[in-house]
């Protein structure tokens, strides 16, 4: 063939697939570190194909999660070590395990009582009394539970051999899984790697160490603490100090008592805001004809989710009316109201200004994860102390737990406001004013929506539990249901609470979209 029939753009690509193949398996030895030939020969052959394509890893078989876990793949070196820790428990159990502890144990406890029985039984046929055979069949009974119990002990102990053998196999099982996974699973890390130099590439010395000390910790002391129980009592029990729960209680005390006694003008002010509040929504709710307050209601679900919805509104005000919920129902909407009106206007101003401001948004994050998470009886007994029982200290309470999500919606809204928006917008003059109103609180308005529609459902999550405390109105009855096991009561309660749920949804959502 002369030199004329050779295409020159497939002398080019074929140089650029030969660079890049060069460059793929300089970037595995510098991945690797070790056995370069090996690790180059497995991860072309895992390339090329897009589904799971198995090979062995002897070391990563043998080391098992040592191996993942030196190499960085905690995920699977965590999990494969549950695997094996469950395997070399049954092992120790099966070969040198106490398997009979408990059930000795057991005997002792029946024993410390039979003893007792037979005294009784003892004194009983000394002075002639009715109650011999009660004691006779008392301590026969004893004896063949002890009996019963003993036989257990014995079949347990020849089971040792089986035991081990099942753990044998569960390890052998998760060795061959590690040994055909190994390389797939670092392939994709070499992936993550290449995009991303600062994932962890290698076996560093200090990984390696680190890895096996704490792979082997975890194995040898749950191995000694399941094959010998009771033996070790620092592996059974937490080595505890009373005096120090003992003096952090009272340290609490001391510091709650510290805010009562010096912030008695505070909570006196916040306790007369929320009052206000709550007496104009009662006043509206409560003391307005029914008529007014179910057109009114009825009215603006049609507004705002259509006639569908408005239907099924007067449908479910109906059913509070006829069953006799309707004044609680209306207080239960006051509440909800002045404690969801405050959740607003507070968080609202918030998430406005911790979006921009990073640190002060981490800052606050750690506190609205305790106000979520925490449940809602233990941070009642501030709450009481500061406020006393009633409907504000009912109020401040649901403000804690549904006050949240409006701010965290309210940061992701304005954080996913685009920047070339933000920038066009600043680009034509816009000042900080205008850029706050017309262009970031419009984009953000669905998920701000969200987070008030959110607020308000976990607001009224809360009815039952701020009853106990004084609130009244419909969680008072579910409260009552529960003391009395009154069932039917309960459950039509629960319906009402429900339907003003979807109520206040369908107004919420019908005006987001």
């Amino acid at each position: 063939m002369s030199d004329s029939n050779i295409n020159p753009l497939e002398d080019t690509e074929s140089e650029a697939a030969l660079a890049y193949a060069e460059e793929r398996r300089e970037n595995i030895r510098a991945f690797v570190e070790t056995s370069p030939d090996y690790y180059i020969a497995q991860f072309d052959k895992i390339g090329a194909n897009a589904r799971f394509t198995p090979t062995l890893n002897i070391v990563a078989g043998l080391l098992g999660p040592i191996w993942f876990g030196a190499r960085g793949l905690w995920s699977w070196a965590l999990s494969f070590l549950i695997l094996e820790t469950l395997g070399f428990v049954q092992i120790a159990r099966g070969l040198f395990g106490d398997l009979a502890s408990d059930a000795m144990a057991r005997i002792e406890s029946i024993e410390g009582t039979l003893e007792l029985r037979r005294q009784q039984l003892a004194a009983a046929i000394e002075s002639n009394s009715d109650k011999v055979d009660v004691y006779q069949r008392t301590v026969d009974s004893l004896e063949a539970n002890i009996g019963g119990i003993r036989a257990e002990a014995e079949a347990l102990a020849d089971q040792g051999i089986w035991i081990a053998l099942t753990g044998l196999i569960i390890l052998i099982v998760a060795k061959v899984i590690q040994a055909i996974c190994a390389n797939w699973a670092l392939e994709a890390r070499f992936s993550d790697w290449l995009s991303d130099r600062s994932v962890r590439s290698g076996i560093p010395t200090r990984n390696l160490i680190f890895s096996a000390a704490f792979m082997t910790l975890i194995v040898l002391t749950a191995m000694l603490h399941y094959s010998f129980p009771g033996r070790f009592e620092l592996l059974g029990d937490f080595p505890t100090e009373p005096s120090i729960r003992l003096t952090a209680i009272a340290w609490v005390e001391a510091f709650f008592a510290f805010c009562v006694d010096n912030g008695e003008t505070l909570f006196d002010a916040i306790t007369y805001c929320i009052r206000a509040i709550l007496d104009a929504l009662e006043l509206v709710f409560v003391s307005t004809p029914w008529i007014v307050v179910a057109s009114l209601i009825i009215l603006l679900t049609w507004l705002t989710a259509g006639i569908s919805a408005a239907i099924y509104c007067g449908a479910f005000l109906g059913y509070m009316g006829l069953l006799g919920f309707w004044e609680k129902a209306m207080t239960t909407l006051a509440l909800l109201g002045t404690a969801a009106c405050l959740s607003i206007v507070i968080g609202i101003p918030l998430g406005m200004f911790a979006a921009r401001r990073r640190r002060f948004y981490s800052f606050i994050q750690p506190i609205m994860d305790f106000m979520q998470t925490m449940p809602a009886f233990v941070f009642m007994i501030p709450v009481i102390a500061f406020f006393g029982t009633g409907k504000p200290a009912a109020v401040v309470t649901t403000m804690i737990f549904g006050g949240t999500p409006v701010v965290r919606l309210t940061v992701l809204g304005l954080r996913g406001v685009p920047e070339s928006v933000r920038e066009a917008a600043i680009s034509f003059g816009a000042n900080k004013w205008y850029l706050l109103t017309k262009v970031d609180l419009p984009l953000a308005g669905p998920s701000i929506r969200a987070g008030i529609n959110q607020t308000i459902m976990l607001s009224l999550a809360m009815v039952v539990v701020a009853s106990l405390i004084g609130a009244k109105g419909l969680g008072e009855d579910v409260l009552e249901a529960l003391q009395y096991a009154n069932v039917g009561q309960g459950i039509l309660a629960g319906f009402a609470i429900l339907f003003c749920a979807m109520i206040l949804d369908r107004i919420v959502q019908g005006g987001r979209k």
